[in-house]
């Protein structure tokens, strides 16, 4: 029998460029250890997903708590992550001739990211569950190297399941730490996968992450730009080529600790997002977010889609300023803790 295995993905921050990681544009992203997803799987005569009491839950006290449950949460938990997932998974492995042999498993998961705040939280669920499928079946980044799994967990998430978003999520959450991506057109017809550069963790700034309590799906707040996208809208195109310059900017910041440069690449990254998606699309509560960094003098910028902002200070009071302004409107706030990667820096 095979001993209890578990995994845990990472909740990850476009820290610049983002969204161009959709358009061949280029970004960095930090997988954060502040929240994480992560599955238990072991060995059992039957295949079972295990539902999560909160996440999935089939029973309630009441009718008004079903529909009060539902109004909050919606309809997705991740019983239908981790299917999309095995499904892909063992279509993948039949298909690259990789044998699986004819065990049966259980799966189970928790999830402490918060929900649709653009923090990658049904990319975590899925990457922890390839993790744990490989490490069942023994198959390393050899049998399937991670370019190929990012690749597979965008699949799982954009074929199998209609969520559409970025590439930077699952790239990140599959080589964890703080990765330099480059989507350009011409890498990814070639290869299928951008070309994938880890960066020192330690060379960021102290950052700090206000997210809502709710926020809206991504593939809504990316609808019109990707349509005017695929019209080669010259405004659309020359922001994504514009964004990926910035993460590129801060690549070299980062190199020399120039936090005032990283800092205006922040707002510019953040001013630019802004007149491509306009203030109705992004939404007043974002904006808030936004609006009380620049109040206290801290640059700030989405961390993703939608939902949460990730800005840079620089004392301990400021910090605090920055938490109390944010809890006073709703929000939540917390230092960044960046994940420090592997101890050597490979691309891919």
């Amino acid at each position: 029998m095979t001993g209890t295995i578990t995994t845990r993905a990472y909740a990850r921050i476009g820290f610049m460029g983002n969204p161009s990681d959709g358009y061949f544009g280029k970004t960095i992203a930090c997988a954060i250890t502040n929240f994480w997803a992560e599955v238990t799987l072991w060995e059992s005569p039957t295949l079972q997903i295990k539902p999560h009491p909160v996440h999935d839950p089939l029973a309630f006290v009441s009718f008004s708590s079903l529909a009060e449950t539902v109004t909050q949460h919606g309809y997705y938990g991740g019983v239908r992550l981790i299917l999309a997932a095995c499904k892909r998974f063992y279509e993948y492995c039949r298909h690259h001739h990789i044998p699986l042999g004819e065990k049966n498993w259980t799966i189970a998961y928790e999830t402490t990211i918060p929900r649709q705040v653009g923090l990658g939280g049904s990319s975590a669920i899925i990457t922890a569950v390839i993790k744990a499928l490989m490490q069942f079946y023994a198959l390393t980044d050899a049998d399937i190297p991670k370019p190929r799994q990012a690749d597979l967990i965008w699949r799982v998430e954009l074929e199998e399941l209609g969520i559409a978003g970025g590439l930077q999520d699952r790239v990140v959450q599959v080589y964890g730490g703080t990765v330099f991506m480059d989507f350009s057109r011409e890498l990814m017809e070639q290869y299928g996968h951008g070309r994938y550069e880890y960066l020192d963790s330690r060379l960021l700034p102290p950052l700090f992450l206000a997210y809502a309590p709710y926020s809206t799906p991504s593939g809504i707040v990316h609808g019109d730009v990707r349509r005017r996208y695929e019209q080669n809208d010259p405004e659309v195109v020359q922001a994504m080529q514009t964004l990926g310059e910035y993460a590129q900017a801060c690549r070299m910041a980062l190199a020399q600790r120039d936090f005032r440069r990283i800092g205006e690449l922040m707002k510019q990254n953040f001013a630019l997002r802004r007149r491509i998606y306009g203030d109705a699309v992004l939404g007043e509560q974002n904006l808030q977010m936004i609006a009380i960094a620049c109040r206290l003098g801290c640059p700030a910028k989405f961390a993703g889609s939608s939902g949460s902002v990730i800005g840079l200070y620089h004392t301990e009071e400021t910090f605090q300023c920055l938490a109390q302004a944010y809890q006073a409107r709703g929000f939540s706030c917390v230092k960044v803790t960046v994940d420090p990667g592997p101890p050597h820096s490979p691309t891919g």
